[in-house]
């Protein structure tokens, strides 16, 4: 067994209703003052307001930062630090998807001016240290909740991600009340992301793959292979929701500490260049890694397989099962009403080419892949999925 290091946040409240108690548990957590960092999605849907009331009742003043968008730029991280700042924040909560919850991260570290964001992008470059962080999520999706890493677009559509033990909250609050208005495509991609995440935490080649990881990502594949129709289908079942978001999460805990590898390294440029969400561009790019992946991998693949569609237990030899198991993700993002082609996207096949370049720039992500990609290879998966 290899020697390996397992980081996880201080504390975590899973509990449908518990964002109702938020103004006591920031009182104790962070203190008196606290920028929320969310979106305008999360405003229209009404769950800001709650938090607000929440943290009034407690005696916290909130200061609101509404501003993140999808696949968020240096600005708008630079923007929320400097009203952190200004307003003498105690501490940071961050309220939303992935894009919301990195955002936060990077603030609580920035507003300490201790740190330079252009210095930082990279693994174990952090220095300094952070203001308190409450991470909530609101999609069943990313795990940024409990990862210690950011992910920032910038120039033109590159993501480069922070990577630091200090990004990793103090407290990760599921309540799984707030998912219940995702709308169902939302539902689909971000489920899919989960596993994803799972997935590759299973198979990553990094170093500090661990035992640890691989039962969080089984369990993890379990519950949402479980219930990621469902949840599309019938998005009011607050099981089913709680269900998702504990599997994200424990999806989360394993890559975090397991990290992801090609999948993730070829969906960036996907979404930093043609704006489409991370959980899509994942989906988009699953089944054709596995299958550039399976040579290496097969064993494993057969191995998850039946946890995500227990039919496939029944296929005895291990490729054939492997090979039923790409087939299944695949048939299963077109039920769940993924379009799974990168033409459906206005993707032309002329960017292939600068798509592979682009991902060959995730040195951060490839390293960790079970097999070696070449830009050759990449491209071929590019064309593959197109």
């Amino acid at each position: 067994m290899n020697s390996f290091v397992f980081n996880f946040p201080k504390q975590f409240i899973c509990q449908p209703g518990a964002a109702s108690e938020l103004g006591e548990i920031c009182q104790r957590v962070i203190g008196a003052r606290v920028l929320v960092v969310t979106d305008q999605g999360i405003v229209n849907a009404g769950l800001l307001q709650p938090v607000i009331d929440t943290l009034k009742s407690a005696g916290v003043e909130p200061v609101i930062f509404a501003e993140v968008e999808a696949d968020p730029a240096e600005s708008i991280v630079l923007a929320a630090t400097a009203q952190a700042v200004a307003a003498g924040v105690d501490g940071v909560i961050g309220l939303g998807g992935g894009s919301s919850m990195d955002v936060a991260k990077l603030v609580a570290l920035l507003a300490k001016g201790e740190e330079d964001l252009a210095a930082i992008y990279g693994v174990n470059l952090v220095k300094g240290r952070r203001l308190p962080l409450i991470q909530i999520p609101t999609t069943a999706g990313t795990g940024s909740e409990v990862t210690a890493v950011a992910i920032i677009t910038v120039g033109e559509g590159q993501k480069k991600g922070v990577v630091s033990d200090q990004l990793l909250p103090d407290l990760a609050l599921l309540d799984a009340e707030l998912t219940l208005g995702l709308p169902p495509i939302v539902t689909a991609t971000t489920g899919v992301d989960a596993m994803v995440h799972a997935i590759e935490a299973y198979t990553s080649h990094n170093p500090n793959h661990n035992l640890i990881s691989d039962a969080l990502a089984k369990e993890a594949l379990i519950l949402l292979g479980g219930n990621i129709q469902a949840a599309v289908s019938d998005g009011r079942n607050l099981e089913v929701r709680s269900n998702m978001l504990l599997g994200s999460m424990l999806a989360g805990q394993a890559f975090a500490n397991s990290p992801v590898a090609a999948v993730h390294a070829l969906a960036y440029p996907l979404g930093g260049i043609y704006h489409l969400s991370h959980g899509l561009t994942n989906a988009l790019v699953l089944p054709h890694v596995m299958r550039f992946n399976q040579t290496v991998c097969a064993d494993l693949y057969a191995t998850l397989a039946p946890l995500v569609f227990p039919a496939l237990g029944a296929i005895e030899d291990g490729v054939a099962r492997s090979n039923a198991f790409i087939d299944a993700l695949t048939e299963l993002n077109r039920s769940l009403g993924i379009k799974d082609r990168l033409r459906d996207y206005d993707i032309p096949q002329t960017a292939l080419s600068q798509l592979a370049e682009d991902a060959m720039k995730q040195t951060r992500l490839l390293v960790n892949n079970p097999r070696n990609v070449s830009i050759d290879d990449a491209l071929a998966i590019y064309q593959a999925a197109w």
